[in-house]
């Protein structure tokens, strides 16, 4: 239990130096609002071991969404290590101790997902970070899978990217790109389908349990990986362009769970129809 103690000690420790400035920058809309969490969560990263290995780039167009798949909290602070971004989260995340007070001062957008007739409302918030020149990061599924298979999309609020086309002056376009998160190896192993769930966070395994056990082993690696952008427009299709995200997510995922000899999940659930493709950026039809 000792690594774990000096792990979250650290984090405490981290935190209570970084919060009054976050407080300040958030409060008064400084450019060190959006930078402040890169630093705070690459040294959170450092401190639990977990190893960050990127494919591809970020691309710098705004207004940019960014849909990723999800399996962990890790993924949060892993996103977040790469770029400064805004993230959609659930709002039972709001009212958690401590949890709540950081993705609040991250200035993340809250869904509540008992009352789907606020879905506007949330998509004109999410606009608005958007045109405020904030990458968004929604994570498709909605809720986080065992890490070994990418779950199907849900398109509503990719709704939100129509919503910034009107409120964003001279923006004919908002680029929405997909990104995969793997966990691929556990001190220098693979990870399997059994071992997996060590990182996965999911179903109503508790958290703080889960925590301590992160603490505990470290050197987590993942794979991070940024697919080619695609292009929401006027009259763009909603839930074919959430099709295309999702397939674009799984076909990444599966190569990295592969690449570092794990076996994924590949197919896509049988309840969904494929659907007319989406032209991604630099692609034709």
């Amino acid at each position: 239990m000792l690594r774990p103690l000096v792990a979250f000690t650290a984090i405490g420790l981290l935190t209570l130096l970084l919060l009054p400035f976050q407080v300040v920058a958030v409060r008064f809309r400084l450019p060190a609002r959006r930078y402040i969490p890169v630093v705070y969560h690459r040294a959170v990263c450092a401190i639990l071991g977990v190893r960050i290995r990127q494919i591809g780039r970020r691309i710098d167009a705004h207004p940019l969404l960014i849909v990723a798949n999800h399996a962990s909290w890790l993924d949060v602070p892993v996103i977040a290590t790469l770029a400064p971004v805004v993230f959609v989260a659930k709002q039972e995340i709001s009212r958690w101790p401590l949890f709540g007070l950081l993705a609040r001062l991250q200035r993340t957008v809250f869904v509540d997902r008992s009352r789907r007739h606020k879905a506007r409302a949330v998509n004109g918030e999410i606009a608005s970070r958007l045109a405020e020149g904030d990458p968004v990061v929604l994570f498709g599924e909605g809720t986080s899978s065992d890490g070994n298979r990418v779950l199907a999309f849900r398109s509503a609020l990719i709704g939100a990217a129509h919503d910034a086309l009107a409120r964003i002056r001279d923006a004919d376009a908002v680029r929405i790109q997909p990104l995969s998160i793997a966990y691929t190896a556990l001190h220098g192993l693979p990870l399997g389908r059994r071992q997996r769930p060590i990182v996965a966070w999911y179903g109503t395994a508790d958290l703080l349990p889960h925590l301590v056990g992160i603490g505990r082993r470290g050197a987590i690696d993942a794979v991070v990986t940024w697919g080619t952008p695609l292009v929401y427009a006027p009259g763009s299709d909603r839930k074919a362009v959430a099709r295309a995200l999702e397939q674009e997510v799984r076909r990444m995922t599966v190569r990295s769970l592969r690449a570092h000899g794990a076996p994924a999940a590949a197919r896509t659930p049988p309840h969904r129809s494929q659907g007319p493709s989406i032209p991604f950026c630099g692609e034709t039809g």
